[in-house]
């Protein structure tokens, strides 16, 4: 018999909307799963039934790449009993969505996509924002699917170096009049 202050069905589901009203934006199950184990009262099946559950019920919803989000009546419902959960259980899951909203933040304000083309090539197209709004949209034409693979990979990994090495670029001082050269 699990320890923790998760009981039944019912304490659950209420873990789980406190969880999803506090995270920054869709989750995958396991991303869930990996918050819902504050408590030593959950486990994977139990987690899965009561998350279907709320999929049904219209809680929770589900989209087309499998990331979990809370429904308008999931969050009305989550504010009506966010202090039923024990505290000790609310200040675990506080601490672990940090690192995890922090991340989710992160990934919607960096973007790198690939778009393959008919003729071999590929269209890169690179997206970087903060809190106030874009910073950096920029496309383009790669020769192949492993260098634009690759040149995502290096935006994402560092978008703050390329989007300075960018400015710094355009910012520079012209040596010479750009009409004058030949």
């Amino acid at each position: 018999m699990p320890m923790g202050f998760i009981q039944s069905e019912l304490d659950l589901k209420l873990l789980v909307l406190y969880i999803m009203s506090r995270v920054a934006g869709p989750v995958t199950f396991l991303q869930l799963l990996e918050l819902a184990l504050c408590d030593e009262g959950v486990d994977y099946f139990s987690l899965t039934e009561a998350v279907g559950h709320m999929v049904e019920t219209g809680q929770l919803e589900r989209d087309q790449e499998q990331r979990y989000s809370i429904t308008e009546k999931g969050r009305r419902n989550s504010e009506i009993t966010d202090t039923s959960l024990p505290y000790s259980v609310r200040t675990r899951c506080d601490e672990n969505l940090v690192a995890l909203n922090d991340a989710l933040r992160r990934e919607k304000q960096i973007r790198a996509e690939v778009t393959p083309s008919q003729d071999g090539t590929c269209n890169l197209s690179l997206h970087f924002e903060d809190d106030n709004g874009p910073l950096m949209e920029l496309s383009a034409l790669m020769p192949t699917p492993q260098a634009a693979a690759a040149a995502a990979a290096r935006f994402r990994w560092e978008p703050d170096v390329f989007y300075h090495k960018i400015i710094t670029l355009l910012c520079a001082p012209e040596e010479t009049d750009p009409g004058e050269r030949k």
